[in-house]
C-alpha cells in the first residue's frame, strides 16, 4: 500500500532484514509488531462504548499526557478532520501555566471528561495537569466525578493504575510490550480518536493491510519499508538531518509524531539522524533557502498522497489580470499544489539534497494507518541497522534528573 522512491542506488541486504524483523518481533517491546492484527477485541468495543458515552455527555474530552501518549492521536484527528460532538483538548504535555490556563478558559463551564494517560501516573507533567484538572471535574460534579475519568495505564500496577482501582475510573490498558511512541494503535491513542470520530475500524484495517504486505513479499529487501530503513542508514554515514516534508498543512502534527519516533528511537550512543520537519509551499518562503543552497548534511523526504479526495477549489476568472494569475485561471488548488511539489522536488535534488518520496493512497484513516505501521517498522529497522535499541530511551530520565534535584524531591 505505501510506496517507496528514491534517487539513491543502494543494494538492500534482504537476508539482513529478515534477520531484523525476526528479532523485532521477538524483541519484549515489539508487540506493537503484531497489533493490528491481534489487538484486544473485547477492548476494542469497550473503547467504542466509552466514546460514545463521551461523545453524549461531554463537549470536550482532555486528554492528558506527553510523548506517546498523545502526539499520535492528535497527529491523526489533525491529518482527517473528523467530525463529533466532542473537541479533543490536550494538556499534560508541558510545565506551562499559560497553555493549561488557556486551557481552563476554553473548558469554562462545559461539561468535558479526563483521559489520563500514562504507564506509570508519576510523569511530572502529566501528574500535575492531572491533579489540577481532576479538581476542576470534582468541584463541578462532586461524587460523580470520578464517572467521567478514563485512565489509560498498565494493566497491574502503578500509581495510576492504583487510583484507577481505587477510585472506580473507566480503565483501558497500556500494553506491557508496547513502548509509547509504538502505541497509537493502542487504547492509548484509539480512545480519543473514536471521540474525534475518526473510523478507527479503518485505522487499524490500514496497519494490518500494510503488515500483511510487507510479511507476505517473496524478498523482504524489496519491501517499502527495507528499502527506506536501509536508505536511511546508507545516508546516514554523510548526512546528519532528515526533513519530512509534505504539501499539506494538515501533516503538521504528523510530522511531529514522525520526529518523537525517530528522533527517540534513534538518538542513542552519538548515533541517529536529526529528524527535522516542513510544511510546503509555506516553509520554501522561510527555509527554502537554506534547503536549497546551505550546508549538504540534508536529506529530504516527501510525504505524499497519489489522490486527493477533498472538494476541488479552482482559481477563479477576473475582468482584468491585475494580479497576473490569468494563466491560472480555471485550474483545480490540487494540480496547483502538486506542481510546486513536482518543482521543489527537481530544485532540491539540482541542489545537492538525496529526496526521497514516501506514497500513501490517499489522506484517509486506512492510508494514515498504513503510514503509521510503514513508519513504526522503518524505524526500528533504521535503528537496528545503525547498532542502536530502537525500544528505550535512557536519555531522556538525565533532564528529569536533575529537575528534581532542584525541585528537592526525596531521594534526588
Amino acid at each position: 500500500m505505501i510506496e517507496f522512491r528514491s534517487d539513491q542506488n543502494i543494494k538492500v541486504d534482504a537476508e539482513r532484514i529478515s534477520s531484523l524483523v525476526k528479532a523485532i518481533r521477538q524483541d519484549p517491546m515489539g508487540g506493537w509488531f503484531d497489533l493490528p492484527e491481534n489487538y484486544n477485541r473485547a477492548e476494542f468495543e469497550n473503547i467504542k462504548k466509552a466514546a460514545a458515552k463521551i461523545n453524549s455527555d461531554s463537549e470536550y474530552l482532555v486528554c492528558i499526557g506527553i510523548g506517546g501518549s498523545y502526539l499520535g492521536h492528535k497527529a491523526v484527528i489533525e491529518a482527517l478532520a473528523p467530525v463529533s460532538p466532542t473537541k479533543v483538548l490536550y494538556a499534560g504535555n508541558s510545565l506551562s501555566s499559560r497553555e493549561l490556563r488557556r486551557l481552563l478558559v476554553e473548558l469554562g463551564d462545559a461539561d468535558f471528561s479526563i483521559n489520563v494517560i500514562s504507564k506509570s501516573g508519576t510523569t511530572t507533567e502529566p501528574a500535575v495537569a492531572f491533579r489540577i484538572l481532576k479538581q476542576k471535574l470534582t468541584e463541578k460534579y462532586g461524587d460523580a466525578a470520578h464517572e467521567r475519568i478514563y485512565a489509560t495505564t498498565d494493566i497491574k500496577k502503578g500509581a495510576l493504575h492504583d487510583e484507577a482501582v481505587a477510585e472506580d475510573y473507566t480503565r483501558f490498558v497500556v500494553p506491557d510490550n508496547v513502548g509509547g511512541r509504538y502505541s497509537v494503535l493502542t487504547a492509548v491513542g484509539l480512545l480519543p480518536l473514536a471521540v474525534a470520530g475518526v473510523n478507527i475500524d479503518a485505522l487499524l484495517t490500514g496497519a494490518a493491510d500494510e503488515c500483511r504486505e510487507f510479511l507476505s513479499a517473496g524478498d523482504l529487501g524489496s519491501t517499502a519499508a527495507a528499502n527506506y530503513a536501509t536508505t536511511r542508514a546508507k545516508l546516514a554515514k554523510h548526512h546528519d538531518v532528515e526533513v519530512l516534508a509534505s504539501f499539506e498543512p494538515c501533516l503538521h502534527d504528523f510530522e511531529e509524531w514522525w520526529k518523537q519516533l525517530f528522533g527517540e528511537s534513534e538518538g542513542k550512543k552519538h548515533q541517529g539522524i536529526f529528524p527535522a520537519s516542513v510544511v510546503y509551499t509555506t516553509d520554501l518562503h522561510s527555509l527554502g533557502q537554506y534547503l536549497q543552497e546551505g550546508r549538504r548534511d540534508i536529506f529530504e523526504t516527501m510525504l505524499k498522497f497519489s489522490h486527493d479526495n477533498s472538494s476541488e477549489i479552482l482559481v477563479p476568472t477576473e475582468p482584468e489580470d491585475l494580479d497576473g494569475l490569468g494563466y491560472l485561471e480555471g485550474r483545480p488548488l490540487t494540480y496547483l499544489n502538486a506542481t510546486a511539489e513536482e518543482a521543489t522536488i527537481a530544485a532540491h535534488r539540482s541542489g545537492g539534497i538525496p529526496v526521497l518520496e514516501i506514497i500513501a493512497p490517499e489522506l484517509s484513516a486506512r492510508s494514515v494507518g498504513a503510514l503509521i505501521f510503514f513508519f513504526e517498522l522503518s524505524c526500528a529497522l533504521s535503528a537496528k541497522l545503525l547498532k542502536v535499541n530502537p525500544f528505550d530511551q535512557p536519555g531522556v530520565e538525565a533532564y528529569k534528573n536533575n529537575m528534581f534535584h532542584l525541585l528537592g524531591k526525596p531521594g534526588f
